[in-house]
């Protein structure tokens, strides 16, 4: 069944107790709060996905998100993130509680998921190509992800980039879009039909709200793409939409450098990143209006591919 069929009372009941467990892509996950902020979240943003009985279900990941077990939590509120019972992080203000949830899931794979090569990039599908998005926090990566997959293209992942160590495909992991400060009004403006949840402030990363996937990119999560194209998005105020070829070396430097589990593969870690380089076309990409950018991206889908 569906998140989104279990009751109010139900689900406050599975995230109090046992647990609420949920399927994105390759992972499965048991989620415990008695947070309202946390179900709230749940609710909004994970509905399409698929949900089943904790106590008889296996999870590769255990999580809990509730106050600390101490008297300062009635003076400030706050809110750890639990895995497997240990506190990997410092407690945060109660009011990022969701959005620490999504962090924490995004650590618990780029930690633990060793099967894959897992690259800090978006990673976008259309016509059975997929694009990798790499690019440093205030690029617009993920401003430009969400007109994507508003647009047609696919979610993969907002996040996290899995290259299957054995295949060389990509595994999806279409779970919600992190928007920072002004890309949150941005694609409010963009589409109707973008579902943003409640804004958290004040955050390491400023204003943070999180938008729906596409009910499209859930119902194909468990389907791999191949990979196409390596794209570095940076948003230029008043810049020109430009698509212009990158060096495969440059290119290949840059993805080693920000796998979160290169150094730790190794020797297979090299063979994976290599075998993608040759595998994909390599671009820098400025832009400055969404519309444009879009309408450039599905251009490059359009094009044959010829990278073999």
């Amino acid at each position: 069944m569906k998140l989104l069929q279990l009751s109010p009372s139900e689900l406050q009941q599975r995230l109090s107790g046992p647990g609420v467990w949920l399927r994105t892509g390759p992972f499965s996950l048991r989620v415990q709060s008695r947070i309202p902020s946390v179900a709230k979240g749940l609710v909004d943003l994970y509905g399409q996905f698929e949900t089943r009985d904790s106590r008889h279900a296996f999870a590769d990941f255990h999580v809990e998100l509730n106050a600390p077990s101490t008297l300062r939590r009635w003076l400030r509120p706050q809110v750890d993130f639990s895995f497997d019972g240990s506190l990997p992080f410092k407690p945060l203000p109660l009011d990022q509680a969701y959005p620490m949830l999504e962090w924490g899931l995004n650590w618990c794979v780029s930690m633990h998921a060793h099967q894959y090569l897992i690259i800090h990039a978006a990673v976008v599908e259309k016509n059975g190509l997929a694009a990798i998005l790499p690019a440093p926090p205030g690029s617009g990566k993920s401003t430009l992800t969400a007109g994507l997959v508003l647009s047609g293209w696919r979610l993969l992942s907002d996040e996290l980039t899995l290259i299957d160590r054995l295949s060389g495909l990509i595994h999806p992991l279409p779970r919600p879009v992190s928007l920072k400060n002004q890309s949150i009004d941005v694609i409010r403006g963009f589409s109707l039909e973008a579902f943003i949840n409640r804004a958290s402030h004040d955050t390491a990363k400023g204003t943070v709200a999180h938008m729906r996937p596409p009910r499209e990119s859930v119902r194909r999560q468990h389907e791999p793409a191949r990979p196409g194209w390596v794209i570095f998005p940076k948003w230029t105020a008043g810049a020109e939409t430009v698509l212009s070829p990158r060096s495969k070396a440059q290119t290949f430097m840059f993805l080693a450098q920000n796998a979160f589990n290169y150094s730790h593969l190794g020797t297979d870690g090299f063979r994976v990143g290599t075998t993608l380089i040759e595998h994909v076309d390599c671009y820098d990409f400025q832009y400055s209006q969404l519309p444009e950018a879009v309408a450039a991206f599905d251009r490059l889908a359009a094009t044959p591919h010829d990278v073999d």
